[in-house]
């Protein structure tokens, strides 16, 4: 199976990570003596069957101890996600439920090479993958139709709730670089003044967004929202990103309630796993550290 391999030492690893490019990568990292290792074995066979433009990779503890501690594993079986040679997600025991739910949530089936070229902005990742959702809040939105539907790809919509402002607060795992930013949604009632704010250490509201200074201010034409054209950012505004703060502040027809159907911020993530810093830890190759 070309998409599920066994690590047998650092340099392959190194070499997966580097290979797999944007799409999705899931680390097993198990044991021969841990049964729940055991029970996952085939659970990951079937995910490869299922995922082919995922990549799955088995690191026996045991063999690969070095790998295990420099991810700081320290239970069996454990999961971990990344994306870019990047750590996007990670998942403790023998749960196939949960784990189907973690690459679900992260895997694209026309997930590429890296390049781009899948990409609605050539060169540049879509960074949903990287969104922190328990560290995000949107201010006015309606309780039927969430901020989280923003990052969907579907039909579903966020919806305003009193007024046509929204405020939406997304942070990220890692700190970014963002180049672009697409948003869509009706002709009629989409974003047309959208203002950004990059590494707020406090939330916004709505007087404040008012009166602050954005980072930026896109102006959205209703062909930008219907068709999801890439608004380029000010590159060297947003080369260290950790959070980003939108306020929409009205929609393209004046109407009483804002739609969004989706919101994609694409650039590429600042720290990522650096193979080159693997280092024999204390103690006996082969020895798990847990």
């Amino acid at each position: 199976m070309a998409n599920l391999k066994t690590i047998t030492e650092e340099s392959q690893y190194k070499a997966e990570l580097e290979a797999a490019g944007s799409r999705l990568v899931v680390v097993d990292f198990m044991a021969e003596w841990c049964q729940p290792c055991l029970r996952m074995g085939p659970v990951l066979k079937e995910f490869a069957l299922r995922y082919p433009n995922a990549v799955f990779l088995k690191v026996d503890v045991d063999q690969q101890a070095d790998i295990a501690s420099r991810e700081n594993v320290s239970s069996l079986p454990t999961f971990i996600l990344f994306k870019l040679k990047c750590k996007i997600d990670q998942m403790k025991g023998a749960d196939a439920v949960g784990l189907e739910a973690k690459i679900k949530e992260h895997y694209v089936s026309g997930d590429g090479d890296g390049s781009g070229g899948d990409s609605a902005v050539p060169g540049q990742l879509d960074l949903t993958a990287f969104i922190v959702k328990s560290n995000c809040e949107c201010l006015n939105e309606d309780n039927q139709f969430t901020w989280e539907n923003a990052l969907k790809n579907d039909d579903s919509v966020l919806k305003s709730d009193c007024d046509e402002q929204i405020i939406l607060g997304l942070s990220f795992r890692t700190n970014v670089k963002l180049h672009s930013l697409v948003i869509r949604g009706p002709r009629s009632c989409g974003p047309k003044t959208v203002k950004l704010f990059s590494n707020l250490t406090n939330g916004l509201d709505f007087d404040s967004a008012q009166s602050k200074e954005p980072t930026q201010t896109i102006i959205m034409t209703e062909d930008d929202i219907e068709q999801g054209k890439p608004q380029t950012l000010k590159y060297v505004k947003f080369q260290n990103v950790h959070n980003v703060t939108m306020f929409i502040q009205d929609n393209q027809e004046g109407t009483e309630l804002t739609e969004v159907t989706r919101v994609q911020f694409f650039g590429s993530p600042i720290s990522i796993t650096n193979m080159e810093e693997f280092k024999r830890v204390s103690g006996t190759k082969g020895e798990a550290h847990f």
